[in-house]
């Protein structure tokens, strides 16, 4: 399972033009689900997230999780994050789960955020065709990736 968290000052995403998740200052989470992937990896996943240090503390330096600082956590389902782009010009999406699977485990990684994080927390719409608008703040931005079983 594969997040890419930006550090953000504000973040939403809308669908047909109706804003479905909205934060403050926060994480944004790009989140894709591969092949093979369990709830394993998004229960290790949210621990991750939540207590991943991208804020600055007194002296400046990342030492605070967005649990530290009470921020908002907007998750974003996005396949393509998933895609082998190793050869060629078009992606290929071999590696991505399938759609019932990926979207139970989304489902998964969101409940195991909430159930660690005090703060906001806001998902987008899986599988629907979203505006996501962001300001992110550094910038900051991590790829954290917590490999399926059979994947070392």
């Amino acid at each position: 399972m594969i997040g890419l968290l930006q550090r953000v000052s504000e973040a939403s995403v809308a669908v047909e033009g109706e804003t479905v998740g909205a934060i403050g200052r926060g994480i944004l989470v790009l989140v894709g689900v591969e092949r093979g992937d369990t709830e394993a990896q998004a229960a290790r996943l949210a621990g991750r997230l939540v207590a991943y240090r991208v804020f600055p503390d007194g002296s400046g330096r990342m030492n605070r999780s967005v649990a530290d600082i009470g921020g908002g956590v907007l998750l974003v389902p996005q396949f393509t994050l998933a895609a082998d782009t190793r050869k060629g010009t078009r992606a290929s999406f071999t590696p991505a789960a399938d759609p019932d699977t990926g979207l139970a485990l989304f489902g998964a990684l969101v409940e195991a955020v909430r159930a660690r994080h005090a703060g906001p927390v806001a998902t987008g719409r899986f599988g629907a065709d979203m505006r996501v608008a962001l300001v992110n703040d550094g910038p900051v931005t991590f790829w954290l990736r917590v490999a399926p079983p059979a994947d070392p």
